[in-house]
């Protein structure tokens, strides 16, 4: 599995293609390299929820570190969570960049061919990184294709960011009776220790 470091992601590019009913996922790193990922309805929508959750809980816990007095009221109410979620979510956006144009690659490691993504593992990381492992595991393929790689906190929003722009251009959310609106959602008690949350196609 070609494994790619967070700071050699450069940037990311997600855009629904409504030839294909899917979403491309185009991820540049500093080296000039793209890996291309398709996201099928389904995966999407399953993996959707999972991950705005996990960044969310993930945002949390370092708040938490940073204000130990915020503690206590992060853990027992829900409003302040969310509050403090959304405020973390709208400051990394701020600070992010969406308005350079995407870079044209000069190498493609896993092939032209877009990764057709069966199976995604989501595992937030002690550093404050997101670690992300996606998987193309079809029927009769001799050798299976899949990346890894970590990314910092606010590459992270730019992700949920662009892919929630996505969905809401596929309507995929519409058609399966759920609000365009995403909203963050509410922090249960966390996980216990070493869980990786894993979604598979």
């Amino acid at each position: 599995m070609t494994k790619i470091v967070c700071m050699n992601i450069h940037q990311l590019s997600v855009n629904y293609i409504q030839e294909q009913d899917r979403i491309l996922v185009r991820i540049n790193t500093s080296a000039g390299e793209e890996l291309r990922l398709w996201f099928t309805r389904r995966l999407t929508l399953n993996l959707w929820p999972m991950l705005t959750k996990i960044v969310a809980d993930q945002v949390l816990a370092q708040e938490a570190v940073k204000d130990p007095g915020l503690a206590p009221v992060i853990a027992n109410d829900a409003q302040t969570r969310k509050m403090v979620a959304e405020f973390k979510k709208e400051e990394n956006l701020q600070n992010a960049d969406f308005k350079t144009p995407y870079k044209e690659p000069a190498a493609l490691p896993l092939g032209a061919d877009p990764l057709l993504v069966t199976e995604v593992n989501v595992t937030p990381l002690p550093t404050g990184q997101l670690q992300l492992s996606f998987a193309e595991k079809l029927p009769g393929a001799q050798n299976p294709r899949g990346f890894q790689m970590a990314l910092e906190s606010q590459m992270t929003h730019g992700l949920v960011h662009l892919l929630e722009k996505a969905l809401n251009t596929s309507l995929w959310r519409e058609v399966h009776g759920v609000a365009a609106s995403a909203q963050t959602p509410q922090v249960p008690e966390e996980p216990p220790a070493g869980d990786k949350p894993k979604y598979l196609n």
